[in-house]
């Protein structure tokens, strides 16, 4: 065989056949929270749109949830002409042909079925069976809303039910069909608030998140200030239900084809193109660009890529539940805290709340000024917030209405102390509406995509525990409802001091990437 020349220009070594040409655009992998601040916009016209029409539904929540302060309110009465009645005595010790109801039987639930005197346990029976339904949605459709309903098809359920419960309510034959009604509708209201607060939230930029998130609250409180114009122009409870569950119909119809899924319930789902495709979207819709090769994945993906592990477990993804929650360390603390937290605000703001109503002023004007007076707090811890931090704001907000609830309890309900404990109360309402505000995106931040949705239905089932021992509370009259009130907001600014702070941390994916950020 013929020996081969050195100086052939192709040497032994080299490829028979040339390599294949290469894509010179390097793909680089990015977690949600980077992409928009990158190349997508944090909060950009797309965002605000998409915010706007998925905070919405907090009015639908707020009208399902306080209108039973008018329809289930007491009615003025008056004697009888010709009768012996007097005015200024109670209806229990007169016979009952001696007065009537000065709006007639159908202005409220009370009058029709005679809730008064030895029955009026019932009405208080009523708004603890609402608050347990909403704490058994809240858990349900948390869940299904991490799982495999999603955020946004969990919305339209929950909207779909609380129209038709609320629609059959207006039908209610007797008292227990009206209450069997009202834990339905409560079962179904119960997901509303939770399920619309994380699909606006999620795809906002991690700098502005916490502005966002407490942004949502203007919609509730400005819901029950517009319901109490409502309940004013229709005074009797079946008109007030049928015209209260309307929106809840006409929301489904006309925002919600409007409103999309979040892409990070696509991304920890697995299905990276749908998210990836948003994410494109919501680019375009801001004036930005995503460029190609850019691929996007979950922050613990991203963080390992430079390392030998670039395979993803998406079981961890997809298996969130309150079960793994409480198997990880660092979330079951920060579960146990946030429950704490979330159950003594309520306590406090729905008593306070109640409390309100009790002032000898006219019943609209009441819930119109208990709304209002929350607007302020709202503002100032959604400015507050991303300064000083969630952990300082928290523990700041509960002790500001702790310490105005324990003046209410040492004033007496004479001359001028009586005035003096009024503006105590509203006063305590002004900080508990910022705490209260504040714990939705506090915990929104301290847990993973994948039990998101599962952690605030949790927290929302405490918050609803608090409601339903509430009533309790305030009837003991005295001293005693502003010093609870005073006791639960000391000691929640207490247990605040063991959470973590959030302000500027990545919303993590998965349990991998909580663990692995806190490494």
């Amino acid at each position: 065989m013929a020996e081969i020349s050195s100086s052939h220009p192709h040497d032994l070594r080299s490829p028979i056949l040339s390599p294949p040409f290469k894509n010179k655009t390097e793909t680089e992998k990015i977690c949600i929270d980077d992409m928009f601040q990158k190349y997508c916009g944090e909060f950009g016209k797309w965002q605000l749109k998409h915010f706007i029409l998925t905070s919405l539904a907090w009015g639908l929540q707020a009208f399902h949830s306080m209108v039973m302060i008018f329809t289930d309110r007491e009615p003025d009465w008056k004697c009888v002409s010709g009768m012996e009645c007097s005015a200024g005595g109670s209806v229990c010790s007169m016979s009952p042909e001696s007065w009537e109801w000065t709006g007639g039987k159908a202005a409220s639930t009370v009058s029709e079925w005679s809730l008064i005197c030895s029955d009026k346990y019932k009405v208080g029976l009523v708004q603890a069976v609402f608050f347990v339904g909403c704490t058994i949605g809240a858990g349900v459709f948390g869940h299904l809303s991490d799982s495999f309903l999603g955020r946004k098809r969990s919305l339209t359920v929950v909207c779909a039910l609380s129209a038709i419960f609320g629609f059959l309510t207006t039908l209610s034959p007797n008292y227990w069909t009206y209450v069997l009604l009202r834990l339905l509708t409560g079962f179904s209201t119960g997901g509303v608030g939770l399920c619309a607060f994380v699909l606006a939230t999620e795809p906002v930029g991690p700098s502005k998140r916490g502005t966002a998130g407490l942004s949502t609250f203007y919609f509730f409180s400005s819901s029950i200030a517009i319901l109490s114009g409502i309940a004013y122009i229709f005074q009797t409870w079946r008109t007030l239900y049928m015209v209260t569950s309307i929106p809840s119909l006409l929301y489904i119809i006309l925002v919600l084809p409007f409103i999309s899924e979040s892409p990070r319930w696509y991304l920890v789902r697995g299905r990276i193109k749908e998210a990836t495709m948003l994410m494109a979207t919501i680019a375009s819709s801001n004036g930005n660009h995503l460029p190609e090769g850019v691929v996007l994945a979950l922050h613990e993906e991203v963080s390992n890529s430079k390392n030998e592990t670039n395979d993803l477990d998406f079981v961890d993804a997809k298996a969130g539940s309150i079960v793994d929650v409480f198997r990880h360390p660092a979330t079951r603390i920060r579960l146990i805290l946030a429950v704490a937290l979330n159950f003594l605000g309520s306590v406090v703001w729905y008593g306070l709340s109640l409390n309100v109503t009790n002032l000898e002023t006219n019943l609209y004007m009441n819930v119109l000024l208990n709304a209002v007076s929350e607007l302020p707090a709202f503002m100032l811890t959604a400015v507050l917030s991303d300064r000083f931090g969630r952990k300082p704001l928290t523990i700041g907000t509960m002790w500001f209405s702790g310490f105005f609830c324990f003046m209410g309890s040492l004033m007496s309900n004479i001359g001028v102390w009586k005035v003096i404990k009024m503006v105590c109360g509203v006063l305590g309402i002004f900080g508990i509406a910022g705490t209260y505000n504040l714990l939705f995106i506090y915990t929104t931040e301290l847990f993973p995509t994948v039990v998101r949705n599962t952690t605030l239905g949790s927290t929302a089932q405490a918050v609803q525990m608090g409601a339903i021992l509430v009533p309790f509370v305030v009837v003991l009259g005295g001293w005693l409802p502003f010093g609870v009130f005073a006791v639960c907001g000391i000691l929640g600014g207490m247990i605040a001091f063991y959470l973590p702070e959030t302000l500027n941390k990545p919303l993590y994916d998965t349990f991998n990437g909580l663990e692995a950020g806190l490494a």
